[in-house]
This record gives C-alpha cells, structure tokens and sequence, in this order.
C-alpha cells in the first residue's frame, strides 16, 4: 500500500474533491462507481486530475489537511502545472 493524496474533478475547472488513501486504485474506483455516498456521488466528481504519494500516512494526511487549506487558485495551478488538460489519470494508474 502507498499512501496518497490526490484531487477529483468534475470536468475541467468544475467541482474539486480532494482526498487521502493507502490504496489509490481501489479509492478511486469507489469514487467512480458510487460505491460510498457523499460528496463526489451528488456532486458527480469522478475524474482524477491529481495525486501525490507519501512514505507514511501520515504525511499524506497533513499534505491533505494543507491542501484543503489552499486558495482554489493554488489548486488549480497545481492540478495544471503536471495535467495542463485535465485528463482522468485513473487509466494510468490501473
């Protein structure tokens, strides 16, 4: 297991779900296929623009913590600085 942050969209500059895990490929999956209700199942916020991985958890948890601290600005400049196009990375992870 890596541990991991990472942030979901809805499509291009739309809704932003940022989230942890020690299992990224699993996580992800539930997201997409609205395993867990919550917030990315009402908001449909599906596609994976972004992550990070971590030696321990909980490092993971406080880049979390401090991303969701961070102006949407600062978000979307890091989502755009590795994935100019917002495509869903869940393809390449699998």
């Amino acid at each position: 297991m890596q541990p991991c942050v990472y942030i979901l969209a809805s499509k291009r500059n739309g809704t932003l779900y940022i989230g942890v895990t020690s299992d990224l490929v699993k996580r992800i999956w539930e997201h997409k296929s609205d395993f867990i209700e919550g917030f990315t199942k009402k908001y449909t916020v599906h596609n994976l623009v972004w992550y990070e991985t971590h030696d321990t958890m909980e490092n993971a948890i406080n880049r979390e913590k401090q991303l969701k601290e961070w102006k949407r600005q600062w978000k979307i400049a890091l989502i755009e600085k590795s994935n100019p196009y917002w495509n869903d990375l869940y393809a390449s992870i699998v």
